[in-house]
């Protein structure tokens, strides 16, 4: 990295699936023409990260996650002229550009694995993992998606042997203890930063750098395989980063940063405080929120969380027990066709929220408030919904609803040939939800989420600065401040459904000035008692800076709760 030139430290991220954003040429599926129209929108809201699903040629079985080019555009989406156009529109307009890396597996349709299947003397054979029989693998795996793969292991007539699959049949595993497969991944890495990326979100990385069915195919420095790319990134681009999607158990997270030495991932997905956060809100308590921050490991100095509420998969909750989940599926998916694989919610979050506004925001607000870079996802600043009779995953993925006409603007085409249907009927369709109605109501989510967003980027604290929890009696209330460079923020968010009268304190009684809040509230003041007390709403919240605060120094979780 170039000095203090972190610019994701203080980054606001928006996920996008191009191929259901915009639609420019009327063929119902979303393009990168499409997007690039749509820039002003993006920059309008104030998003400074784009963060782009895959986008490469797929026969599209799995939402493109399974890749058979990495250097090309898929045909649907556009070319590769229409991707460098996108990428200097956005980037004229501030806005940084990651892309999926999706390289634990290809498609098999992919030109390696077609060569490894015909040819045993092939060195694409070696690209993947194979046996003879099953019962050879030495070690153990399970599939990602139970219920929907039998074994991680499927046979090839071709080839007639069995292959390695962490997920879908239809995606053969990577074998990354192979040194040129090692080497195709920096040469792919090395061409999209030529063409002006700002780094890779590593799909599946705990995944790709495991083992992967037998003992002699596991990496002998798991680890040190993300340290070489992060050298090859940062030679090529000082301030290009590595986002990883890392779900493991807390006391192994730290390890995918680099530990103390910070030279692997520059930031994960922070899928642990998600599974909290939902426990949180579904019991409108605090203390399960408390718990997951005090799980995460310390930061280095250059590594981020990045934190979210909904991503565009399922909202996976396998990091809680089995009656913590069941408590968050009551609340939040009691139908059967909301979930998925046993351990997962398949539904965007206005909905879970029952559309309740005052949620909706209170949610968002503890979101941004959290130490790290906060991450959405596409038509979340709108409130949209999901459309649970498409299958699995798809869901979450309908179209965006830009305004309440045909299509919902998305797209010209007849609507039989859009890539998704859009949502039309019920709370969240989209002649009820829909930018162009909300851009023009100073009251909308939409313009809400906008300011938001530019508070979150005027408090760098919230990126940069160290993080603590305040004490408090009251269960459904969760106060925390971050302190940096000798400012700092408090955050007071109230999780239920009630009127709560507040009283906490503050070392020094520094003087608190609101910067955003659900209503304006009487100025907080410790002069004539013991801390500061106040009444907040139901589903209330409530920014303040902290005008006396001092310097501490490092950024991270440490000394929570101290």
């Amino acid at each position: 990295m170039r000095g203090s030139d972190h610019w994701y430290k203080n980054s606001v991220m928006y996920a996008v699936d191009v191929e259901r954003f915009n639609d420019s040429d009327g063929d119902g599926i979303g393009d990168f023409p499409g997007l690039t129209n749509r820039l002003d929108y993006i920059s309008r809201l104030g998003v400074d990260c784009l963060w782009l699903l895959p986008f490469y040629p797929t026969p599209n079985r799995d939402n493109g996650y399974d890749v058979m080019d990495y250097y090309e555009v898929d045909d649907r989406l556009g070319d590769l002229g229409d991707f460098a156009e996108f990428l200097n529109e956005a980037g004229s307009r501030g806005i940084r550009v990651i892309v999926d890396l999706v390289v634990n597996h290809t498609s098999d349709q992919h030109p390696w694995f077609q060569e490894a299947r015909e040819d045993p003397d092939s060195k694409y054979r070696d690209y993947y993992v194979w046996v003879d029989d099953p019962d050879e693998a030495d070690v153990e795996a399970e599939t990602v998606f139970p219920g929907q793969e039998e074994s991680v292991w499927s046979y090839d007539e071709v080839a007639d042997a069995y292959y390695f699959h962490k997920f879908y049949g239809f995606e053969p595993g990577l074998n990354i203890s192979n040194p040129d497969v090692r080497d195709e991944i920096r040469s792919i890495m090395g061409y999209w930063l030529r063409l002006g990326v700002d780094g890779f979100r590593f799909d599946a990385a705990a995944h790709m750098i495991g083992p992967k069915g037998l003992e002699s195919k596991r990496p002998d420095d798991p680890h040190g395989v993300l340290r070489n790319f992060r050298r090859f990134v940062t030679k090529r681009k000082g301030d290009a980063v590595l986002l990883g999607e890392v779900d493991v158990a807390p006391n192994r997270l730290g390890e995918y940063f680099g530990d103390g030495d910070g030279d692997e991932l520059t930031m994960l997905f922070n899928f642990l405080l998600d599974n909290y956060l939902f426990l949180g809100l579904a019991r409108e308590n605090m203390e399960p929120i408390v718990e997951g921050i005090r799980l995460l490991p310390t930061v280095p100095t250059e590594g981020q969380w990045v934190n979210f509420l909904r991503n565009l998969d399922e909202l996976d909750l396998g990091r809680l027990t089995e009656s913590e989940r069941e408590d968050v599926f009551e609340a939040f998916a009691p139908e059967e066709e909301m979930r998925i694989y046993g351990r997962g919610i398949r539904r965007r979050l206005a909905p879970m929220l029952d559309g309740d506004e005052r949620r909706i925001r209170m949610a968002f607000s503890l979101l941004f408030s959290m130490p790290g870079t906060p991450m959405f996802v596409y038509g979340d600043e709108i409130g949209m919904g999901e459309d649970l009779s498409q299958a699995g995953r798809t869901a979450v993925r309908t179209p965006m609803q830009w305004a309440n006409e045909e299509n919902a603007g998305f797209s010209d085409a007849p609507a039989d040939d859009l890539v998704l249907p859009v949502v039309e009927e019920g709370q969240f369709g989209h002649d009820r939800v829909n930018v162009t109605d909300q851009e023009f109501d100073p009251d909308s989510l939409f313009n809400w989420m906008q300011r938001l967003v530019a508070l979150r980027k005027e408090n760098p604290e919230l990126g940069w600065g160290k993080f603590d929890l305040l004490e408090t009696e009251e269960p459904g209330v969760i106060i925390h401040r971050c302190r940096w460079d000798g400012t700092g923020v408090l955050a007071i968010h109230n999780l239920a459904d009630e009127e709560t009268d507040v009283t906490f304190s503050l070392p020094g009684d520094p003087r608190l000035v609101d910067v955003f809040a659900n209503r304006q509230y009487d100025p907080l003041d410790s002069a004539e008692s013991d801390g500061y007390e106040f009444t907040i709403d139901p589903y209330g919240y409530r920014w303040s800076r902290l005008r006396s605060a001092k310097a501490t120094g490092k950024s991270g979780w440490q000394d929570v709760g101290q």
